[in-house]
């Protein structure tokens, strides 16, 4: 029976999470051209988390089953619980678990449903958690490229892939913990959505994988069925004249009412990418967020009366180590002008990451977050002996004893290396006391879980990196609860240029429009986004959890 003029029918959420969501950056006209056509993230979870209030909503059924970041999916899994708490049915399923690496995650996010179904022919890969770490030395001395590099300390791993052809044994212990972490929580996350005692979810993980009758017979999943099956079980609990809708395209009613005054908000600011100086812009592996346009952010929210508190919103594994200081000096800077800072981590937050974050009232993570890092090194790169293969020569005319310093085309001399040890070793000791100061420790703790040594978000909150395990959403609601916010306070960008304004000059480097542009990336960018030193580094490895 089709529904009556102005009568809103029954819906049925559809979330598609097979692949990741997009989630384009806002100052990013490119990303957002890009992922026009795709699912996106943001409007997804305020669907999961709200829409179940929604009367009108009547339940919620994903496809799950593609590789999906753990931190990512744990953010995501938050939501759906959200709203399976409401009572309204959940069913999530899947053609597979197992065509490819990476699957692991998407059951662990199917088992926050009430309800899993699994394709007859697919099957279930419930394998475990595995970190690879790629070594580039033997590469570099057949180029004939030789890394001089100083680190601080032997957990700073970033510098051991490029200065190693294998694992230390430093560098062995932080990864092992990272993956015994990640499958832990992984375990419990699994035991507790499908009424599984964790011992027997090691064991299934042990003996995998599995095929879909051997799934459901281990009551991993509850039905197998194709899609046209799975969609006419979730119509017959929730009723067959529903509609179907896009959960990024659900949106609240909206009631007639009379604008309040202004009453304050919460600015967000974000920081997603390797931290560089400058202005934020695309780099060629990915976003470099500068801290020009960061700091210009954290003083608009500092002078916006408006603004009661900060969100900080931090997904990067570092980079720059001038560049974190200088926004490291303006999150101070909010926090001094009497506005309660809280850090919301994403996937990473480590090295710069974390440095920027250390300062801030609240720091919030998910249980996969790759955090602490606390360590630098930075140094050069020796071309001499490509350049020789090459038959390339170099002439140099210099004033100055150390002009040619960092010059590629030859090592350090000894005193020129004792000299970057001991800016190594300044960089460093500043780092662990921000880390100290900002956490109210003592400078001796924070340097025994420091040295380089990079930490999940459940094993952060355990030796106070943290204060608690959550996504955004909980950010906002600590940073409300701070500032004396109602619940429903609006959340909003600190600095925010409409498009056409963006064509005008900046009037002065107070002008939003100054740092907005994007810029074309340098060779230092590159050099960060290929993982090589440039200048002091406070940068996390490249690891990925599978």
């Amino acid at each position: 029976m089709p529904a009556l003029p102005g009568h809103r029918p029954s819906l049925l959420l559809e979330v598609d999470l097979a692949e990741l969501p997009a989630a384009p950056d806002t100052d990013d006209p490119i990303a957002r051209l890009r992922a026009r056509g795709r699912h996106q993230l943001r409007p997804i979870l305020r669907a999961l988390h709200e829409a179940a209030a929604d009367h009108h909503v009547v339940g919620l059924i994903a496809k799950v089953g593609g590789a999906l970041p753990w931190a990512a999916m744990q953010e995501l899994r938050l939501g759906v619980r959200a709203f399976a708490a409401s009572g309204k049915p959940t069913l999530a399923w899947a053609e597979s678990f197992g065509e490819g690496s990476g699957d692991m995650a998407a059951y662990v996010l199917a088992t926050g449903f009430d309800e899993i179904w699994l394709q007859p022919g697919g099957g279930l890969g419930l394998l475990g958690v595995g970190v690879e770490t790629t070594f580039v030395r033997g590469a570099l001395d057949h180029l004939g490229i030789e890394p001089q590099l100083e680190q601080r300390y032997e957990f700073k791993n970033a510098a051991d892939r490029i200065m190693r052809t294998e694992f230390t044994e430093a560098h062995r212990i932080a990864l092992d913990r990272l993956a015994e972490s990640v499958f832990t929580d992984a375990i419990d996350m699994i035991a507790d959505g499908r009424g599984i005692e964790a011992l027997r979810v090691r064991e299934l993980a042990d003996t995998g994988p599995r095929t879909a009758p051997e799934a459901r017979d281990a009551g991993l999943v509850d039905a197998l069925g194709y899609r046209d099956e799975v969609y006419a079980a979730m119509r017959w609990r929730v009723g067959t004249d529903v509609k179907l809708l896009f959960a990024d395209r659900w949106r609240p009613q909206r009631r007639p009412h009379v604008p309040a005054r202004r009453k304050g908000h919460v600015a967000l600011v974000e920081v997603r990418g390797a931290i560089a100086s400058g202005r934020t812009r695309r780099g060629p592996m990915g976003r470099q967020v500068g801290s020009d346009s960061v700091g210009a952010a954290l003083r608009a929210a500092t002078n916006d009366e408006h603004v009661r508190a900060v969100v900080l919103h931090v997904d990067s594994p570092g980079g720059s180590a001038v560049a974190s200081d200088t926004i490291w000096r303006e999150v101070c800077r909010v926090r001094d002008a009497g506005k309660p800072v809280v850090v919301s981590m994403g996937a990473a937050a480590a090295s710069g990451g974390y440095y920027i974050a250390c300062p801030a009232d609240v720091i919030v993570a998910l249980p996969a977050t790759l955090t602490g890092s606390i360590g630098v090194f930075g140094g050069k790169m020796v071309v001499r002996e490509l350049f020789d293969r090459l038959g390339l020569t170099t002439g140099t005319v210099s004033h100055g004893a150390r002009s040619l310093m960092f010059s590629p085309r030859r090592g350090f001399s000894d005193d020129e290396r004792e000299r970057l040890a001991a800016t190594i070793d300044a960089i460093y000791v500043d780092f662990v006391a921000k880390v100290a100061r900002g956490r109210g420790r003592p400078v001796a703790e924070i340097e025994s879980i420091a040295r380089g040594r990079v930490w999940t978000g459940s094993d952060a909150l355990g030796i106070g990196l943290v204060d608690e395990l959550g996504g955004l959403r909980d950010a906002v609601r600590i940073a409300r609860s701070r500032a004396g916010l109602s619940a429903d306070a609006p959340v909003r960008h600190a600095l925010h240029v409409a498009p056409l304004a963006r064509l005008g000059r900046a009037k002065n480097t107070e002008d939003p429009r100054a740092v907005v542009s994007a810029t074309l990336p340098g060779l230092s960018d590159i050099a960060a986004a290929l993982g090589l030193p440039d200048t002091a580094a406070l940068r996390m490895p490249s690891i990925t959890v599978r």
